[in-house]
């Protein structure tokens, strides 16, 4: 850790709790606190989707009073300081809005009562800095759920100047965020409405109307399914075949690099990727199943997968044309409706079902016409996107250099002085 300023000095969280029994708890475990004790009104309970970084979102949950007075060594206060021991962002924390009322926290939320010689903003603030949360990746366990213990959290490094110090630098920093947060929010209110204009683009262009229509099955003469290679592999090599993952198909673009290394004893060159190709997600999450994308330059020893599909287009439609119109609300309605399987992470398109499919009739020329127009609004969006998403990448390396700078010291009231981060 870098030099702090005179006065300043590193303390565990633990010695920060307020002197009381149980200043730091976590949530009742087990049958003392389930779903079955759930109400429709009454006290609260903080659960993990309360706790946002430096935000505290209001999804609520409710106990009965009488529940609540057995579980009050987990109550909250205003301004108790909130920390989610489990997800992918840790530690991630912040403070008990006053408006909360009575509640306690469930478990796996860690509730901690401050001293009064601290200010609270200075403690959730300094969970979100760079060092601590290079710190708590070193100390986190649990595979897919990383989770940091509550010895662990008692252990988090807090950079301690004096009080009054603590307020003046706060008052800062929050300056700061709060500008900070709302360039943003409106680079990210901007891409979203990019998004939905994307949408009324592709369903005004490719959409059904009161027109003719055709089903997909109309517009091509075949399917070709992939074929499975089993198994977990890293990417193949320049000289391997490879074949690709579900990933590879679920982002609008075609992207050859999620793929997997297969022996040369399974590979079959029938099933090799072309660039022009347009290929189907035969299996994905309920929001990206029969997702199209048009493959363009590709390396070659590339082979379709067991959960991808190739259309065989007829001669006088346009790949674009089809790429697009199957992006197209209209198409992506049918397609949701038609996917089968249980589970949302996971589901799946018949061939039988994509090539029923209905599409708005186009003569080869306008279908053309229609993929040119769109294709230039297209790059049109995506220019502003680009803009709007290294607005918020700046945002957030300016976030971390200003809360560095507050926990190193070296917090001014001129944001301009780390514009060069």
């Amino acid at each position: 850790m870098t030099s702090l300023p005179a006065g300043w000095t590193v303390v565990p969280l633990d010695s920060l709790q307020a002197s009381e029994p149980r200043a730091i708890t976590d949530g009742p475990f087990g049958s003392n606190l389930t779903s079955a004790h759930y109400t429709d009104r009454g006290p609260r309970v903080v659960r993990l989707q309360n706790i946002g970084d430096g935000v505290f979102n209001d999804a609520k949950a409710h106990i009965s009073q009488d529940h609540f007075e057995t579980l009050r060594n987990h109550e909250v206060l205003p301004n108790d300081l909130l920390i989610a021991s489990l997800g992918e962002t840790l530690p991630r924390g912040c403070l008990a809005p006053p408006s909360l009322g009575a509640a306690i926290v469930k478990a796996d939320c860690i509730r901690v009562r401050l001293s009064p010689d601290v200010d609270p903003r200075w403690v959730m603030y300094s969970l979100q800095r760079p060092a601590v949360r290079q710190w708590a990746e070193h100390h986190r366990h649990g595979v897919g759920r990383p989770r940091l213990g509550l010895k662990v959290i008692r252990q988090i490094p807090v950079p301690l100047p004096p009080l009054g110090e603590q307020q003046r630098l706060v008052e800062i920093l929050e300056n700061h965020i709060s500008r900070l947060d709302f360039v943003r929010s409106t680079c990210t209110a901007t891409i979203q409405r990019l998004t939905r204009l994307r949408q009324a683009e592709l369903n005004a262009k490719f959409g059904l109307n009161d027109g003719d229509t055709v089903t997909l099955g109309d517009l091509v003469t075949g399917i070709q399914a992939g074929r499975s290679a089993g198994g977990s592999a890293p990417p193949a090599q320049e000289n391997e075949w490879g074949i690709v993952k579900v990933s590879a198909m679920t982002w609008g673009e075609f992207r050859p690099q999620e793929n997997k290394a297969v022996p040369k004893s399974l590979v079959n060159p029938d099933f090799e990727i072309m660039p022009g190709d347009l290929l189907v997600s035969r299996a994905n999450t309920s929001e990206y199943v029969g997702a199209p994308v048009l493959v363009g330059e590709v390396r070659r020893h590339l082979l379709l997968s067991d959960k991808s599909l190739r259309l065989q287009l007829r001669a006088e439609v346009d790949p674009e044309w089809l790429w697009r119109a199957l992006q197209a609300p209209s198409a992506r309605r049918q397609i949701s409706a038609a996917a089968t399987g249980t589970k949302d992470s996971m589901r799946n398109i018949s061939q039988k079902s994509l090539l029923s499919v209905r599409l708005p009739k186009a003569e080869p020329d306008v279908q053309r016409w229609l993929a040119k127009a769109y294709a230039e609004r297209d790059l049109e969006i995506k220019r502003i996107e680009q803009a709007a998403d290294s607005g918020r990448r700046r945002v957030a390396a300016l976030r971390r250099a200003v809360l560095t700078a507050a926990y190193s010291g070296t917090l001014t009231d001129n944001i301009e002085e780390l514009a060069g981060v």
